[in-house]
């Protein structure tokens, strides 16, 4: 499946407010483009009302893949994962697990990261991860996301198994 709809949220105060570089997110999307998904890229504040209702734009503009980057640490501005989760119908654990993973081979600090991916329910469902907001852990994440996603949402649109 080519060119399937997404978006990228950076999650970060500092990004939204022009006091830090977005180096994460073009590195989503350039990352997310070479597994057939055409993302627009989002940045918000580490706020979740902003968050969630970022997520709920992306998928009422038609992405069936939302990807946020940023706010899945263990500090008191992460907040991404309980922005998101309360969208989720259902989680689809492995992948965080796998993100972590393969996180933690290169850095011990992945495994205190709290990784998310499930599905919004919804016409038609959407595939939703969070990932981390440093350029590798966004390569780990979408290394092991990416080469999913067209089964991903074929599964989400009733395909059989392959």
């Amino acid at each position: 499946m080519e060119n399937i709809p997404a978006t990228v949220i950076v999650v970060s105060d500092e990004i939204a407010t022009g006091a830090d570089e977005n180096r994460a997110g073009p590195v989503a999307v350039e990352l997310l483009a070479a597994h057939g998904a055409r993302a627009d890229l989002v940045v918000v504040g580490d706020d979740r009302q902003a968050i969630a209702a970022a997520v709920r734009r992306a998928i009422g503009g038609g992405c069936r893949v939302v990807v946020t980057c940023g706010g899945t640490g263990i500090g008191p501005r992460d907040v991404t994962v309980e922005a998101v989760e309360p969208l989720l119908a259902y989680r689809l654990p492995g992948i965080g697990e796998e993100i972590r993973r393969r996180g933690a081979a290169h850095v011990a600090s992945a495994l205190v990261s709290r990784e998310v991916a499930g599905v919004v329910a919804g016409e038609p469902p959407v595939f939703v991860l969070t990932a981390p907001g440093s350029r590798g852990g966004v390569r780990d994440a979408i290394g092991v996301a990416g080469p999913l996603l067209a089964h991903i949402v074929a599964q989400l649109d009733g395909a059989g198994h392959f």
